[in-house]
């Protein structure tokens, strides 16, 4: 257990998730643009809501995995660093006479998820006791996902996020502006914790917030991504890729899905490492992320796991060790 993974159990966390992508979408007819071409409904989102969604090819396939942010007069989509240009292409081609526009804002904007029991009381602190009044109730009322502007600068954003175990605020605001450190220095100076890349890869893989790039790939469906209850809407109408989506719905099952796995050894198995059936040897799955567990001693991961060994306590095993499925 690190400090920032202590903290993250019992205190608040600060991670810094600058350069992740920030694509704005603008112009009147950006709502209903937006959900004709991801899996959840966008139309439904009033500003200060969110969603997570999927954008998918017209095979069904997973193009991104994207936090979808409604504001007064723009949708934000929040997912890993080095989407932007791909989104981009893959939404633009289809704009014809819509009003819409796109916006990489990811080199603009600071980025920092604050999590932890103490994270809204950290956050509330930090905040000057006017601004601070303000913002209670509307943190306690905040839908999850969910953005409000602050009003401390001309450009700030805090936000409830579904990525971690327990309370997870994201924390925007201009590079160019000190708004955002100074925040993070109050924040560590009322006991917040600077955590790094490792902290946020374990702490997100104990939750099983799963990465595009490494968890979820352009050759998956949605449903196998197990996220269903977040990012799909399965009654609003059609979208690109809708009817593969559809079809896997009305037969049932997957036959392979993203799991939690959690190993009681040191040894972390490395992207890619196969799973195998403890008794039968039988292939059962493989591992698309590991890290060290961030509050106990043994190690966490996510895989894909085939429909046989879905099931929570079934233990699978890898060259080097053994990996529970958890629920």
């Amino acid at each position: 257990m690190t400090p920032a993974t202590l903290a993250a159990r019992d205190g608040a966390v600060l991670l810094d998730l600058t350069g992740r992508t920030l694509l704005e979408l603008t112009g009147r007819d950006r709502v209903p643009f937006l959900h004709n071409f991801c899996t959840n409904d966008i139309k439904a989102l009033a500003p200060g809501q969110g969603c997570e969604a999927f954008l998918c090819n017209a095979k069904g396939r997973v193009l991104s995995h994207v936090t979808v942010f409604a504001d007064a007069d723009s949708l934000w989509l929040e997912t890993v660093a080095g989407q932007a240009a791909r989104l981009r292409s893959h939404l633009e081609r289809y704009i014809i006479r819509e009003d819409v526009a796109l916006h990489d804002r990811s080199a603009e904007v600071a980025e920092v998820l604050l999590t932890g029991p103490r994270s809204r009381e950290l956050f509330l602190e930090a905040c000057t006791p006017a601004v601070a009044d303000g913002l209670r109730e509307k943190l306690s009322a905040m839908p999850r996902p969910g953005i409000i502007a602050w009003d401390r600068a001309p450009w700030l954003r805090v936000g409830s996020v579904a990525w971690l175990t327990g309370s997870a605020w994201l924390v925007w605001g201009s590079v160019a502006g000190p708004a955002v450190k100074d925040l993070v220095a109050q924040l560590i100076a009322r006991g917040g914790v600077r955590g790094d890349a490792d902290d946020w890869e374990s702490l997100r893989i104990d939750a099983g917030f799963p990465e595009y790039g490494h968890d979820i790939t352009d050759d998956r469906l949605p449903q196998e991504v197990a996220r269903n209850r977040l990012c799909l809407n399965f009654h609003k109408g059609c979208y690109l890729g809708q009817e593969p989506i559809a079809r896997l719905d009305a037969l049932g099952h997957t036959n392979q899905e993203l799991r939690r796995l959690r190993g009681t050894g040191r040894k972390i198995p490395s992207r890619g490492t196969r799973l195998h059936d403890r008794d039968s040897g039988a292939e059962a799955g493989i591992v698309t992320s590991a890290a060290t567990h961030p509050f106990e001693e043994g190690v966490v991961a996510l895989g894909y796991v085939k429909r046989k060994w879905f099931a929570a306590g079934t233990v699978l095993s890898w060259e080097e060790g053994e990996l529970t499925v958890r629920p």
